[in-house]
Parts: structure tokens; C-alpha cells; sequence
């Protein structure tokens, strides 16, 4: 059925009319797709385009020959052949050619679609009965033509279901399988009497059973052995079906119309105003009332008056656990049940995205003497990080092979999924765990950060023997001549906001991913690496190109092959010690601008860095850096820490000089160097709190140092029963710090209640503590990961006292090292009054040492004349003031 005329719609359609004038009117029908008209109920309607040529040449001008009161046109079907025959294709009316030839009377309905209700600006009504229906719509009454305007046009009409066909989709073949039938044929038995018998006389009388033989046969049941019935399997089907009703409802429909209210209130004329602000009740009143409003204003200025100085006591109760427990609680163990050697925890790492995940590497426990004795028996060992899960403390999720036992490795801030690590024999280790991404992070109970992790006790969890451990090889490894040449004791990745070149220089970095490392071992050299493919300056031959090509296998990316066996330093430095040609042997390092994964703040934009899904990974696709466009950047901090292996703490700068004498780029000497520590430093770290200060530990003590007071630390602590062999800070609180013991014990230190000795010692383990690494798991629960020289790793839960900091905690500490600095400030001025003083002390007596002249006897008369005056003046002034001599008296006391 054709479309309703507009006629009767004069009001509705002037409405319409306003608000589509500003819609545009040509849309492009090469770009727009037809709308099959089929599909909306009106076959006979055929949208078309009309330019505004065509609009003239048939007089159809929108808005002139065509308006809201009549919008359509009849057209001559002979002018619309005449339009064939002088634009051929180019008429708008060619796509419906066959349509209009077809078409049986001698006009055609062109209607106007200012809404674009079928998708073009014009339509063509193709059928007669179309065009009647449109000119000469049934009148409706006046309320329902009312009724009408308020009528949405997509209103869902009701059409009935109509009968069709049953078309077979297979779904009779289901329903026959479930069904049940009978799998046996049965077997049917009539049993009848003979024909004769029928009707014969029956005569009953009682028999004694026993008196006649087998008058009585009885069937008792008994067990038979060699039968065995078994229960057959079948397919049952069960479906619940709610019961059906037919409900209706209908809710009257009331007629909208427009109604408007307005409320005014009542005023008090001129006169009567005037009256009232002169009347003495409102003066009285106003007198009255003002000064307590003055006082109200004056508290609100001076104090919030509406704060509630009862919850301001304390912090809230609305945690678990009781607060005065502060011991660590065991939470969870992992040992590598497969190692069949001797192997000790050389560190671990926390996963920055995915909680409850935690790589940990382990090393053989030998000495130097005994490695070279047993290497042959190394080799066939695999050097593996381990990555654990809370769920499943039995097999590890990933096992990452590395050519030899791994001592130190940190994942990438900017994409966890690359990790890298240091090698006891001097080389760098590259992984790229991306492949293996989805099956870690869909551990089971690892996921959900908000929800409190439960385990089972060990003896209720069954051992797979079905799983298997996933072994990933590395990408790359570093060349053996150009790296270290010893252990590699500290890695660090630089910021993703800056990079250096060989000179050290700091330029920005536009890649915005983390490019560069840094690494210190013990051959007293601090090494700066790129991950990025360098620019030969000679350019090598095609022949040899080939030749150095090597297949790589399937299971290994190859992210960094570039880098495999001829990565090499970007720049080297060696701590020299100045006068002698000895170097200091780097242990730890702290750079100025060290990302600290473990700040809990840093956890979401590490999380946002992460490679998501359906993008490109940035390193796939590394690109040379250092580009001579790179910008500098100026007032950066090249100053940093570094902990040595005599117990020294170095404060120098990795930006390289040249030599004045022979022209070669070397090491600036470093600006500050203090032994405090009587052993190896294994702990350099800066607080996740105060980016200036550092803690360092080593040997038997513990100190604590500012960035820029060159005086000393500002906390260094007597000597510990035992040594110190690890160290952390809290994350959470500013003052508080935990250091593990070569016994097993942990010291806990709270700045906030004692500085001069731990807070609290808690044995963890019978063995030396090798590593400590707190992690923050939700803002109620907390773990702190220590591993020992057995191979185990100990999780442990951190109480309530420990992990959430009182009140202005921040702000006490900073004033505790503020006092501190000047603590030592003074310390400084009084060695150098004392180191004065002891100075004008010694010219004293070289003076005294100095033989004295003999004076002649003038001298000496001179000198006794000079005494005996001042003794008299004293004696006159001091009878004066007694009254024993007046003021007035001219005469001398000579004279007297």
C-alpha cells in the first residue's frame, strides 16, 4: 500500500517542515547503498535523485513548484521520454527506465521526501493504484485526525502469523535420538485349552500334598552365579516447561494537551514597605541577631565548626586483623621440586601487571674454585627464572633458559612481556615471553586483584603428572669480547623519556619506550647498552652478510636477533681511585631518574604501557636511535649512586671527559666517596617516597644519605650481631624499611619509634637471606617475598601496623631528615671552630716555648709605679661608694 497523502497532515507537516529546512537535500547516491523498498512494505515506491537541472526541466523546484501543501508532481510520461532521448544515461529517471515504460498510464507521481524517509530526496510512485492511494486518501474524522498527529510514524503494527509449510532443518533427527525406545523385539504367548475340554463338569475336593507325590512342587529362589545382569546405558531427556497464560491489558489513552501555570507572589505595596522597614519590632530584631551573626561569621572564618573532632582521633577501624600484631605471617612457599642441585634464590621480581605472579631466579651455590672444577657438570644443567604463581605452589608457569646462572633481571616498564637479565659469566640475556602472555594471565584465582587470594595447605593439593612446564628460550645474549668480563651484579632499564650516546650526554627520547640499560659488575666497569639496531659505519659485504645468517628456531622470536652475540656497550665507565691505577669495584647502582616498578602509584601507567591486544608491539620493530635530530636535555641529573665492594658509597657522574693531555674520553672523578660499611654493599635504593634519599647496606650497618649533602649519611647504625646480606623499602610507609641477616632473621626498621636499633627481628628461615621484595597485592593485603640460600621462596603477609603509615607520617619523616642535615651541618662548623681552636692553641705555646728578654730597671720601676696607681684609684672608688670619703673633698687621698 502506498504511502498516506499529506493533505490531511497541514499542521503536522508544517511542523516537520521547520525543523528539517536545514537538513541537506542531495545526498550522494553513488556513495549511499539503494534501500530495497520490499523489505519496508511499499514495492511500489522507487527513490531517486533529483538534481537541479532535472528540478527545472520538469518544473519539480523544491520550496517553489514544490511545498509543504503539495508535495509531489505529475509528470508527462512522453516528457520524461523526451529527457531519454536528449540525456540519454545522464537523466536522473534512467535507473527506473524499465519501470516507467512499463508503467500503464500517461503520468507519473514524483513525490518530494524532505525526510529522507527513503533514503533519497525524491520517489516515484511506479504502480496506478499507489498514486490513487496517495492523491485520495480516506478522510478521517477531526479527533482522530488529532489523535493522529501525536502518533509516532514507526509505530509497531501487529501483523498475524500466517501458515506456511513445514520446512525440515534437521531438528527431527535430534528429537528421534533422545527419544527412547524399545532396543528388544518382544515375543507374544497365547496359552489355550483344547476345544473338547470346554464346558466339561468340575468337581473340587481338598488333596493332602503330602500324600501324593509331586501334587506339590515348590520354587524356592537361590543365587545364581552364573548370572550377571548389567544396567544398560541410555540417553535420558528432561525439559521443565512453564505453564502459559494468556494475559491482556489495556491502558486508556488520554489526549495530550498544552497547559501552562505560572506562580507569582504577593508584595507588599510602597507604602506598606516603608512603614514596616521604619517600624521599631524590625530594628529590635536586626539589633538584636546581628552580633550573633557576626560571632557565626567570624568562628566560620577562624575554624570549621562542623567537624567531628572525635574521628579525627585515629584512623578508622575498617580493616582485618588486629593492629597490635606486627609480626610477618607465613602466606606461601615455593621450592623447584625437579632441581636435583644445590641451588640458592640470586633474585626476584614481582610481575608489574599481573597479580599474584613472581619470577624468581636461582644459582648454583659454588665458590669460584669449585665452578671451574665442576663445569663439565654445569653445562648439562639448565640456568632457569622460574615464574611462580599464588594459585599453584607446586609447577612453576614458565621456566626462562639462559646460557648460565642469572644473578640479577628486571622487567621492562615499558612492556612487561621483555625481560632482562645478567649472567654470572658476563653476558646480557634478552626474553620475550609475549607468545606466552595469554597463559600466564589466565591463572586461575591470579586475575582478580580485588578479591583476597585463598590457598589450600599443601597436603591437600594433588601433583599433576600430566603438566608439563613450558621451557622458553632467550632471544639474545651479548658478545662475550665486548661486555663484562665477570659477574654482573645490578641491571637497571633507563626512563622511556630520555637516552644517552657514547658521551654520555642526555637527549630525548621520541620512541617513548624503554631503549637502554644500564649494568655494573664486578670487573669495576658500569656498562650503558641499546637495544636498538646501530648504524654500521663501514658498510659489510653481501657475501659475508649471508654467511653470519643463522636459523633461528620456530619457538624463538626473533625480536632481538639483531642483537644475538654482537651486542655490544653503548658507553663504558671505570671508578677510577684517583691517584693509583687501581678502580673501584661496582656492586649496586641508583640512578637519578630510576623507574621504581614497585611504587604502587607507578602501577597503572606501567599497566597502560603495556602492548595491547591487536597492536603492534613496538619492539617487533626497533628503529636506529640517537638520530642527530634527538633534542638535549638541559639541567638534567647525570649524578649517581653506586655501592662498591670494599664497603665504599660513590656519588659520581656517568658523563665522560676528554683528557686534557692525550685527547681520550674518560671518566669524571666522582665527586664523593665514603666508607661507612665494613663489608660488600648489596643495597642501593631510593625511597618510593623521597626521590633524594638513598639507603644503602652492607657488611655489618645500615645508612641513609641525602642527593646533595656531601657532608655523610645521615643515619648510620652500629654494628648487627650478624651480617646483612639484603634489604628493602617499605612501600607503603616512609619510614619504614626491612634488611635480612645471614642467620635467617629479618630486621624491621621503624624510624618513626627507634633510630638507633631495629624495631623488631623475626627469624624466617634457618639459612642466609639472599634476596627481599615487597609487593603491594590491594589496599588491605600485602606481601613481602624473601628468598633464602636453600632455594626457597618465602611469601609472607605484612601486617596491618607495617603497611599502613599514620598520620602525616610523610611529613614527620621529612622533618626528621631535615633535622638531620642540620645535625650535621653543625657537626661540620664545630670541627672547624674545634680544628681553630686548636690551631691559636699551638701558637700559644710555640709563643711560651719562645725565650723571654730581660727588662732593665727603669722598665721594671715604671711598671710597679703603673700598679701602684691603679691600686689607688681602686681603693678611692671603693671608700666612696662606702661613705667613708664625700664627693666635694679636693684633697687627695695621698694628702689624707
Amino acid at each position: 500500500m502506498a504511502p498516506k497523502s499529506r493533505k490531511q497532515k497541514s499542521s503536522g507537516g508544517q511542523r516537520k517542515s521547520k525543523r528539517t529546512k536545514t537538513k541537506q537535500m542531495l545526498p550522494d547516491s553513488e556513495e549511499r547503498e539503494p534501500i530495497n523498498m520490499e523489505s519496508m512494505g511499499h514495492p511500489e515506491i522507487y527513490p531517486l535523485v533529483l538534481t537541479t537541472q532535472t528540478q527545472e526541466i520538469f518544473k519539480c523546484r523544491i520550496d517553489e513548484d514544490i511545498t509543504d501543501e503539495q508535495p509531489y508532481k505529475l509528470i508527462k510520461k512522453e516528457d520524461i521520454f523526451a529527457d531519454f532521448r536528449s540525456r540519454a544515461a545522464v537523466s536522473d529517471f534512467y535507473p527506473v527506465k524499465k519501470v516507467i515504460q512499463e508503467y500503464p498510464g500517461d503520468e507519473l507521481l514524483v513525490v518530494c521526501d524532505k525526510d529522507f524517509k527513503y533514503g533519497l530526496n525524491f520517489y516515484l510512485i511506479g504502480t496506478e493504484e499507489g498514486k490513487e492511494n496517495y492523491l485520495n486518501a480516506p478522510e478521517l474524522p477531526e479527533e482522530q485526525e488529532e489523535y493522529k498527529e501525536y502518533i509516532p510514524e514507526d509505530v509497531y503494527v501487529y501483523k498475524p502469523p500466517i501458515s506456511k509449510p513445514w520446512v525440515s532443518l534437521g531438528s527431527e533427527k535430534e528429537i528421534e535420538e533422545e527419544s527412547v525406545k524399545e532396543s528388544t523385539k518382544q515375543i507374544t504367548y497365547m496359552i489355550s485349552r483344547k476345544r473338547s475340554e470346554f464346558g466339561a463338569p468340575i468337581k473340587f475336593s481338598d488333596q493332602n500334598a503330602s500324600s501324593v507325590k509331586d501334587a506339590y512342587i515348590e520354587c524356592t529362589t537361590y543365587p545364581d552365579n552364573h548370572f550377571t545382569l548389567k544396567q544398560l546405558e541410555k540417553d535420558v531427556g528432561m525439559q521443565v516447561i512453564p505453564k502459559v497464560k494468556d494475559i491482556s491489558t489495556q491502558t486508556r489513552w488520554t489526549y495530550p494537551k498544552n497547559a501552562t501555570t505560572q506562580y507569582y507572589p504577593r508584595e507588599l505595596s510602597e507604602e506598606e514597605k516603608e512603614t514596616f522597614e521604619q517600624s521599631k519590632p524590625l530594628s529590635d530584631f536586626l539589633n538584636n541577631t546581628s552580633i550573633n551573626v557576626e560571632i557565626a561569621l567570624q568562628q566560620n572564618e577562624i575554624m570549621n565548626t562542623f567537624i567531628d573532632d572525635w574521628k579525627c582521633l585515629a584512623e578508622e577501624e575498617s580493616t582485618f586483623g588486629d593492629k597490635t600484631d606486627t609480626h610477618l605471617k607465613e602466606y606461601q612457599s615455593f621450592t623447584d621440586l625437579h632441581s636435583l642441585t644445590e641451588k640458592m634464590v640470586t633474585s626476584v621480581s614481582w610481575h608489574p601487571t599481573i597479580y599474584g605472579l613472581i619470577a624468581v631466579s636461582v644459582a648454583v651455590r659454588l665458590s669460584f674454585e669449585e665452578r671451574v672444577h665442576f663445569s663439565g657438570k654445569l653445562l648439562l644443567q639448565p640456568s632457569l627464572i622460574l615464574f611462580w604463581s599464588l594459585s599453584d605452589p607446586i609447577h612453576p608457569q614458565l621456566m626462562l633458559e639462559s646460557p648460565d646462572d642469572i644473578f640479577c633481571f628486571k622487567f621492562c616498564p615499558s612492556d612487561p612481556n621483555i625481560i632482562a637479565g645478567g649472567c654470572i659469566n658476563g653476558q646480557i640475556v634478552m626474553w620475550d615471553i609475549s607468545a606466552h602472555a595469554d597463559r600466564i594471565e589466565n591463572i586461575k584465582t591470579g586475575g582478580s586483584r580485588s578479591k583476597k587470594v585463598t590457598l589450600k595447605p599443601m597436603f591437600l593439593l594433588e601433583p599433576d603428572s600430566n603438566k608439563e612446564a613450558t621451557y622458553i628460550r632467550h632471544c639474545a645474549v651479548s658478545s662475550i669480547e665486548s661486555g663484562h668480563k665477570k659477574v654482573i651484579t645490578d641491571i637497571h632499564w633507563l626512563s622511556d623519556t630520555f637516552e644517552i650516546n657514547r658521551l654520555g650526554a642526555v637527549f630525548e627520547n621520541r620512541n617513548g619506550i624503554c631503549c637502554q640499560l644500564v649494568t655494573c659488575s664486578a670487573d669495576c666497569t658500569i656498562c650503558f647498552w641499546d637495544i636498538r639496531p646501530q648504524k654500521s659505519l663501514t658498510p659489510q659485504p653481501i657475501e659475508k652478510k649471508k654467511e653470519e645468517q643463522i636459523e633461528i628456531p620456530l619457538d624463538v622470536p626473533s625480536t632481538f636477533l639483531h642483537l644475538d652475540l654482537s651486542w655490544k656497550p653503548l658507553t663504558k665507565l671505570r671508578l677510577s681511585k684517583g691517584e693509583t691505577s687501581l678502580d673501584h669495584c661496582p656492586t649496586k647502582i641508583s640512578l637519578s631518574e630510576d623507574d621504581l616498578l614497585y611504587n604502587t602509584q607507578d602501577k597503572i601507567l606501567t599497566q597502560s604501557k603495556a602492548v595491547n591486544e591487536g597492536e603492534m608491539n613496538p619492539y617487533h620493530n626497533l628503529e636506529a636511535g640517537l638520530a642527530n635530530q634527538l633534542k638535549p636535555i638541559e639541567d638534567f641529573c647525570t649524578k649517581f649512586f653506586a655501592g662498591t665492594e670494599e664497603g665504599g658509597v660513590i656519588y659520581t657522574d656517568w658523563k665522560m671527559e676528554r683528557d686534557p693531555e692525550t685527547g681520550r674520553l674518560m671518566t669524571k672523578k666522582p665527586v664523593s666517596l665514603y666508607t661507612v660499611h665494613d663489608g660488600a654493599v648489596h643495597t642501593v635504593q631510593r625511597s618510593p617516597f623521597y626521590k633524594d634519599i638513598i639507603l644503602t647496606i652492607g657488611g655489618w650497618n645500615v645508612a641513609i644519605w641525602k642527593e646533595g649533602v656531601m657532608i655523610g649519611p645521615l643515619l648510620q647504625s652500629s654494628c648487627a650481631p650478624k651480617r646483612y646480606t639484603a634489604g628493602h623499602w617499605s612501600l607503603t610507609r616512609p619510614g619504614v624499611f626491612y634488611v635480612g641477616r645471614e642467620d635467617g632473621y629479618i630486621d624491621i626498621w621503624d624510624l618513626l619509634e627507634k633510630t638507633h636499633e631495629p624495631a623488631l627481628s623475626q627469624s624466617i628461615c634457618i639459612t642466609m637471606i639472599t634476596y627481599i621484595n615487597p609487593w603491594t597485592f590491594s589496599a588491605k593485603q600485602q606481601f613481602i617475598a624473601i628468598g633464602d640460600y636453600y632455594g626457597t621462596l618465602h611469601i609472607l603477609e605484612i601486617p596491618w601496623t607495617l603497611s599502613h603509615p599514620s598520620t602525616n607520617e610523610v611529613s614527620s619523616m621529612n622533618h626528621y631528615f631535615e633535622r638531620e642535615v642540620k645535625h650535621l651541618e653543625y657537626v661540620e662548623q664545630r670541627k672547624k671552630i674545634r680544628e681553630q681552636e686548636k690551631k691559636e692553641m699551638e701558637l700559644e705555646l710555640e709563643k711560651k716555648k719562645v725565650k723571654t728578654y730581660q727588662k732593665s730597671k727603669e722598665q721594671l720601676e715604671a711598671e710597679l709605679k703603673m700598679d701602684y696607681e691603679s691600686y689607688l684609684e681602686l681603693e678611692k672608688s671603693i671608700l666612696t661608694n662606702l661613705g667613708f670619703i664625700k664627693v666635694r673633698e679636693t684633697m687627695s687621698f695621698l694628702d689624707l
